[in-house]
């Protein structure tokens, strides 16, 4: 599969895009319990993709997703999990 050199897959790929197929480090919004949070790509294996996910009190934990999860596009945002992302986005310190 070719790259683009944002690191996401060609529009020829579109249709076919994983969890795996994301490279380390990219970032994606991934559907959990009862909210949508932000997470990256933090290890690729042949059995599963870890993801660092952040959470809305400030801390960070991972999630392990097999790597044949199929990612949707919103734009140029990759998407895990179905339904109203944007409505459900978590909410974080805006503080900083």
């Amino acid at each position: 599969m070719d790259a683009s050199p944002g690191g996401l897959a060609s529009s020829t790929d579109i249709q076919n895009l994983t969890l795996a197929s994301l490279p380390i480090g990219a970032r994606l919004v991934l559907r959990c319990r009862k909210d949508w949070r932000v997470a990256a790509v933090a290890l690729i294996t042949a059995e599963t993709v870890t993801l660092t996910v952040a959470s809305p009190s400030g801390h960070t934990y991972r999630l392990r997703r097999p790597p044949d999860s199929l990612i949707t596009l919103d734009g140029d945002i990759p998407i895990l999990g179905e339904g109203a992302w944007r409505v459900g986005l978590a909410q974080y310190d805006v503080r900083w």
